[in-house]
């Protein structure tokens, strides 16, 4: 589980692909090689697990299902990914909970500069838009983001200088695809009330004297 705030920015150094997979080596900072093998880190919003760690490189190995479902396959050498480590048992929450598992990918149609930060406007997938609302939560590329506005179909966030220092947002450009995770208390809400409204219906049919199919007397 990740907060989606980004620790720092790494810069890719290796990637080979494979017929059904992939390998990943990221340069990271000093600090971040005290991860383990085995671990978890979420790269540009997906969770991955660490599999060697040599020197300053940390190295992952994707699936198909991971180089299918995000952007990371269109990673070259020299572009920067946002890193976070997954989230200890006592740390603070300060973004919202992001499970790394990529929902769909958007695109970016607007970027207009403020002072040193950035408003964003971003086209997603018309099945994900059904799960926001304005100043609710979502993880763009793994980053913790509040949905500021949602006009003609667009997502709109403000992304203040901090964010954009920290980030790889600042290099993206309009076309960017970018990986999306919804907020999971979205998906977890529309389940149970389907499941609800599933419940409701079957009340209502006995009560229009429809009997199961299990009290029919053959």
């Amino acid at each position: 589980m990740f907060t989606g705030l980004i620790e720092e920015l790494g810069v890719v150094a290796s990637f080979v692909r494979g017929a059904q997979s992939a390998k990943l080596i990221v340069a990271v900072s000093k600090e971040l090689t005290t991860a383990k093998v085995g671990e978890s880190i979420a790269v540009n919003g997906v969770c991955l697990t660490v599999t060697a760690i040599r020197r300053n490189f940390i190295e992952f190995d994707l699936s198909l299902e991971t180089i299918n479902k995000s952007t990371l396959a269109n990673l070259r050498i020299s572009d920067k990914v946002n890193l976070e480590r997954a989230l200890p048992v006592a740390g603070r929450l300060g973004g919202h909970l992001v499970s790394g598992h990529i929902d769909g990918i958007g695109e970016i149609r607007e970027k207009i500069a403020l002072d040193k930060g950035f408003e964003f406007y971003f086209s997603l997938p018309s099945n994900l838009l059904r799960y926001l609302v304005p100043k609710g939560s979502i993880a763009i590329d793994g980053i913790s983001l509040t949905v500021a506005d949602l006009r003609n179909d667009h997502l709109v966030v403000y992304v203040i200088p901090h964010t954009s220092r920290a980030t790889n947002l600042t290099n993206k450009k309009i076309g960017d695809k970018v990986n999306i995770e919804i907020d999971m208390l979205s998906k977890y809400i529309e389940k149970h009330l389907q499941r609800q409204m599933g419940s409701a219906s079957e009340g209502m049919m006995n009560q229009a004297g429809y009997l199961p199919l299990g009290w029919i007397d053959n």
